[in-house]
């Protein structure tokens, strides 16, 4: 089964390209982290071996960004993912250089089973 995390990015900010690499990478390592939390193990770097972050380490780190139009929508899918248990980051940004404070700006779900994910955002379109 192919694994992969997937990055949401409001593309209604118009984040410059510095900017919106840094809040993907935040919300990239945030999903990862908020599953080893779950793991709940003795040490960061132990997951659970049948679980799709520990594939998805081992194998070829997928990721794909993509994009909505506004808050709502992130929002949106940010608890559709919490319903359904996956491993997600919301990264809402401190307001220090483009953004006001407390703008979310991105969502990392996962890594997880593609077709897991897909359930979820499978109708958005590629960030461009």
């Amino acid at each position: 089964m192919k694994v992969k995390q997937v990055i949401v990015a409001r593309k209604d900010l118009n984040m410059s390209p510095g900017k919106l690499a840094a809040q993907v990478s935040h919300a990239s390592l945030g999903a990862l982290l908020d599953e080893i939390r779950e793991s709940r193990t003795d040490t960061i770097f132990k997951l659970k071996e049948k679980s799709a972050a520990y594939k998805w380490l081992a194998e070829d780190f997928t990721k794909i960004v993509l994009q909505v139009n506004s808050e709502e929508e992130l929002l949106a899918l940010y608890k559709i993912a919490k319903s359904k248990g996956m491993s997600c980051a919301l990264i809402v940004d401190d307001g220090r250089t483009e953004v006001e404070p407390g703008t979310a700006t991105c969502l990392g779900i996962g890594p997880d089973f593609n077709c897991d994910i897909d359930e979820i955002t499978g109708h958005l379109k590629l960030y461009k």
